[in-house]
């Protein structure tokens, strides 16, 4: 199917005009969803039904100007875009920005699906999912949200949060999502107690979908989490294994954000539960993580 054909362009005379550059730089921009979308020349081509020379150019010229950046895993929008957004979203850009790399390799490494999220009102909301073999499989979506108490991204975060904050933020109630969902604050700050003595690495195992497993770790600023990643499985896979890996990645990711946080003492007394959390750095040593990252390419099923 051709453009002219595919387009609905503004008619003159009983004819139909061919769509201007103008135009056609709104498709492929209309393409992109949102900060989080990447898309390749081919995805690009099929969404906007362009020839894939013409969507080249054109996107080639979009980069030039910055309203899109060209990186390893695809096309994505460009500085010029993120910053026609609210003002408010401009900390959640920033985090889909530092952690879009880190996540793809991890995604590489593990061959899992990796997520990050932010928590919000009680829910984490989902800024990006990255798909490996099992992503069909998993309901999450860029842009929904989950109850933070049954996921590995929400007791991630709430585990760097002063308990009275905790009873606060789920003040509403505790739904169950399955029959393993906590759902008493008595149960989940014990279990906040054990992800805050394991150096910040939750765990989850059909608390928020049947059949669905998690690992997770927050992304920290100086004054608390900002957000938090995950690898997602099927219950079987080996999660405490690659665990240092999230760890590690979530560092990574919270260094490149707030490069203060490598000068932090082991004990930041004063800030309530967070002052206690190890960080993932202090749980494993170079070492341990050096004879994981060294198992290579492919999945951990």
């Amino acid at each position: 199917m051709s453009a002219v054909e595919s387009v609905e362009v503004p008619q003159k005379n009983g004819r139909e005009l061919p769509p201007s550059m103008v135009e056609r730089m709104t498709l492929i921009l209309d393409a992109f969803r949102g900060p989080t979308t990447r898309l390749t020349l081919e995805q690009v081509a099929r969404a906007t039904h362009l020839p894939r020379s013409t969507a080249h150019r054109i996107l080639d010229q979009l980069v030039k100007l910055s309203w899109l950046e060209h990186t390893s895993f695809g096309y994505a929008l460009g500085s010029r875009s993120l910053k026609l957004g609210d003002a408010g979203d401009r900390g959640s850009n920033d985090l889909r920005a530092a952690a879009a790399p880190k996540l793809h390799e991890l995604m590489v490494r593990t061959g899992l699906v990796v997520h990050l999220a932010v928590l919000d009102d009680g829910q984490v909301s989902y800024l990006d999912k990255m798909g490996g073999r099992f992503a069909a499989s998993v309901p999450s979506r860029v842009g929904g949200r989950a109850p933070a108490h049954s996921t590995a991204l929400g007791k991630a975060m709430l585990a760097w949060l002063e308990p009275e904050l905790v009873d606060d933020i789920l003040a509403e109630g505790m739904a169950r999502s399955t029959v393993k969902t906590i759902g008493e604050l008595t149960t989940l700050h014990q279990e906040l107690h054990r992800i805050r003595q394991r150096g910040g690495i939750s765990f989850e195992k059909e608390e928020c979908f049947a059949g669905i497993a998690c690992v997770a770790a927050a992304v920290r600023g100086v004054d608390g989490p900002i957000g938090a990643i995950s690898l997602v499985s099927d219950t079987k896979a080996p999660l405490e294994r690659i665990a240092p890996l999230v760890a590690a990645t979530a560092r990574q990711i919270s260094l490149t954000l707030s490069p203060e946080l490598a000068n932090e003492p082991r004990s930041r007394r004063g800030h309530g539960a967070s002052a206690t959390v190890p960080t993932p750095q202090e749980s494993w040593s170079p070492e341990t993580l050096g004879r994981l990252m060294a198992v290579g390419q492919g999945s951990w099923m």
